[in-house]
């Protein structure tokens, strides 16, 4: 690396580095692995590694919770955009299928509009894969999802079908799909967002004791308060930069997306009158409950970063 002259060279350089390396090891046929992708493996382990600490010193059931979901969902999620744009597909395929069906559950939707969401679930990260342009066609597909209400003539909770069938192809099938339309940078994202998340949860903590940081963001969630928020954007500067990706619409995304992602899950919830949106994940709720600020972070962030 060339000579620092100044602290404003200094931080063009600790911006704009290339975070280029490569294994130590060879592995099996792959041969020789280098790339952004091994500086991002391990930047994730020692993340990982002093959240883990964090979680021995505090012993807060809440924050082992949180660290032990980004745990299993890093490399659920760093796996197949590691091997292609095609797994990735297959990946957002699998998420959102899951995530319809607990919705589904969640809201009592009817059967016709749940096979409809299940069909969106396949077809728009297949289409993000193939024919991104597609994704354009978001919001007449949202109000194509008005056609089995209206072919039933149901006038007694036809508009509450097609406004939760509509919200679901939007929040459920077209946001997951962005994780093909990011591919090699989703990743980054995601973790971001893990980050972000645990931050928020010791911001809360931790600022709890200041009138302002304790303040609810919405009545929907008493826990996320000013100072989780104010963690959030801590947490996401600080992740953002070491991987190299800081900008003000990449805080936006992945500090404030997940907030509200958080607190977007919580209304449906609240509305269905049950504390988790599944319970197929023992101790972890359902899929929901666990990318919830995805949800609105994946889409933020391919428009704002």
């Amino acid at each position: 690396m060339p000579a620092v002259n100044g602290p404003a060279q200094w931080w063009d350089q600790l911006l704009h580095h290339d975070r280029v390396l490569t294994l130590p090891v060879e592995l099996p046929w792959f041969g020789e692995v280098t790339g952004r992708g091994v500086f991002n493996l391990y930047v994730t382990l020692a993340v990982l590694a002093v959240g883990g600490l964090a979680v021995v010193v505090l012993r807060q059931p809440e924050l082992r919770t949180r660290w032990t979901t980004w745990v299993l969902i890093a490399p659920v999620v760093g796996i197949p955009i590691w091997l292609g744009r095609g797994p990735t597909a297959l990946l957002a395929v699998l998420l959102a299928v899951l995530a319809v069906i607990e919705f589904a559950r969640l809201i009592a939707l009817p059967r016709p509009e749940t096979w409809l969401l299940l069909i969106l679930a396949v077809l728009y990260p297949v289409a993000a894969w193939q024919w991104p342009e597609l994704l354009l066609l978001a919001p007449v597909i949202a109000l194509g999802c008005a056609l089995p209400a209206i072919l039933r003539g149901d006038t007694t909770l036809g508009v509450e079908r097609a406004a939760f069938t509509a919200f679901g192809s939007i929040w459920l099938c077209w946001s997951l799909a962005h994780l093909v339309v990011l591919w090699e940078d989703a990743f980054v994202v995601v973790f971001a967002a893990a980050a972000a998340d645990v931050a928020a949860y010791a911001g809360g903590k931790s600022l709890r004791r200041f009138r302002w940081a304790a303040r609810p963001l919405s009545p929907l969630s008493p826990n996320k308060t000013v100072g989780g928020l104010v963690g959030a954007v801590l947490g996401a500067v600080l992740i953002l930069l070491i991987l190299g990706e800081l900008s003000v619409g990449m805080v936006v995304a992945v500090a404030v997306g997940g907030v509200l992602g958080d607190l977007l899950e919580s209304m449906m919830k609240r509305r269905a009158g049950v504390k988790d949106a599944g319970a197929w994940l023992p101790g972890f709720g359902g899929l929901l409950d666990r990318v919830d600020s995805l949800l609105v972070v994946l889409p933020l962030a391919a428009v704002l970063g």
